[in-house]
């Protein structure tokens, strides 16, 4: 098994070696055909064709906003690069420090669970518990996992990006639609977590006691017959808004999507249709009043112009 996660592993960094060497920053920086002035409820947004690296759609693409649960990119794609076997049971400790109101988890303290099924939840569902204790569990513990994830940044050229945390709890994770393109053409090239983010329905088994929980898919477009969602990832804080990246297949290319403080719970889904739709048949369709009066005020709060 070993030697198995080893293989795994250089075929990841093998993969990502050759992703860098061929996507440079500039590649990110704007193409024919832009969009710029796309109607979305979203305060931020990219769409970026993973084959040709070109920008598709851009709103505010810089501007530096928390991104919530979006963090657990960053944390699955840490955990991989580490090499730690996947099939290790973990113990499974509690915060050591108070967290916010929604860090609710149903995993029981001191009961024990599978890597890979920690993995699997807290980017399927966003358990937050579970990708708390995959970083816990890291060599060197919390703080060296997210110098990791920082270090892992700098690599991928995010360069307007910090983590502090490995759930996205904290507000203080914040980076900008552009970096976060990079970061989801990253993961992409990580199987595992095209498979885990995807997955529909779940249900880990946990040991010391005995007992199973069933978790669903925080993107219901994972559900829909009319999509081809390849890695997802939802996000939601106060300070953040709805946060949603993924990579669906449109028109046979493969499309990142970063959309960044969307107003409402359904509005991130409302977006990726927008865009899907301007790529398909260059349609364009309305957004509200109140999420227009809505990115006017966070606008207004963080300083973008």
């Amino acid at each position: 098994m070993a030697a198995a996660v080893v293989r795994q592993r250089s075929r990841f960094a093998a993969a990502i070696a050759l992703w860098l060497a061929a996507t440079s920053t500039a590649a990110f920086e704007g193409a024919d055909a832009l969009k710029s002035d796309l109607a979305l409820a979203s305060v931020s947004a990219v769409a970026v064709d993973l084959g040709s690296e070109r920008l598709l759609v851009a709103k505010h693409p810089d501007a530096v906003l928390p991104i919530a649960s979006v963090t657990k990119v960053m944390t699955a794609m840490v955990v991989l690069d580490s090499g730690a076997p996947v099939d290790d049971w973990l113990a499974i400790a509690p915060w050591t420090t108070e967290q916010a109101k929604n860090a609710y988890s149903r995993i029981r303290i001191d009961s024990q669970a599978r890597r890979a099924d920690l993995l699997r939840i807290a980017l399927m569902s966003s358990e937050n518990r579970a990708a708390y204790n995959l970083a816990l569990h890291h060599p060197g513990g919390m703080e060296a996992f997210v110098g990791a994830m920082n270090a892992k940044a700098r690599t991928l050229g995010m360069m307007d990006t910090e983590f502090v945390d490995p759930t996205g709890l904290s507000p203080e994770n914040r980076s900008s639609a552009r970096d976060l393109a990079r970061m989801v053409a990253a993961a992409h090239q990580y199987p595992p977590l095209r498979d885990y983010s995807t997955t529909r329905q779940y249900t880990p088994q946990f040991r010391s006691p005995r007992y199973r929980l069933g978790y669903g898919n925080t993107n219901p477009l994972t559900g829909s017959d009319r999509w081809e969602v390849k890695l997802t990832k939802t996000g939601y804080l106060t300070e953040a808004g709805r946060c949603l990246v993924m990579v669906a297949e449109i028109g046979g290319r493969d499309v990142a999507m970063v959309l960044l403080n969307s107003f409402g719970t359904r509005s991130p889904l409302g977006d990726a249709g927008r865009i899907r739709r301007w790529l398909e048949s260059g349609t364009e369709s309305r957004v509200t009043s109140a999420a227009r009066d809505y990115e006017m005020r966070v606008r207004s709060s963080q300083g973008i112009e």
